[in-house]
C-alpha cells in the first residue's frame, strides 16, 4: 500500500475533520473511503460507455470479422 500527502488550507482541514467526525472516521480513513468511491465510480462509467459502444456497433463488428 502507498501513502500520499495532501496539502489543504486550514479551512478545508476543518471541513474535512467535521465530515469525518460525522461518519465516525478519522480524517485519513474518511479521505481514503471517498477516494475509493471516486475511483470505483469512474471505472464503472468507463465500463458502461464501453458496453454502449460495443452494443451499438455489434453489426459492424460482425461484418468486419467476416472480411
Amino acid at each position: 500500500m502507498t501513502t500520499i500527502g495532501v496539502t489543504l488550507s486550514d479551512e478545508r482541514l476543518v471541513q474535512l475533520r467535521s465530515w469525518a467526525e460525522q461518519t465516525g472516521a478519522t480524517p485519513e480513513d474518511f479521505l481514503s473511503q471517498v477516494i475509493e468511491r471516486i475511483l470505483d465510480w469512474r471505472e464503472e462509467q468507463f465500463r458502461e460507455a464501453m458496453e454502449y459502444v460495443f452494443k451499438k456497433n455489434v453489426e459492424l463488428y460482425r461484418r468486419l470479422a467476416q472480411c
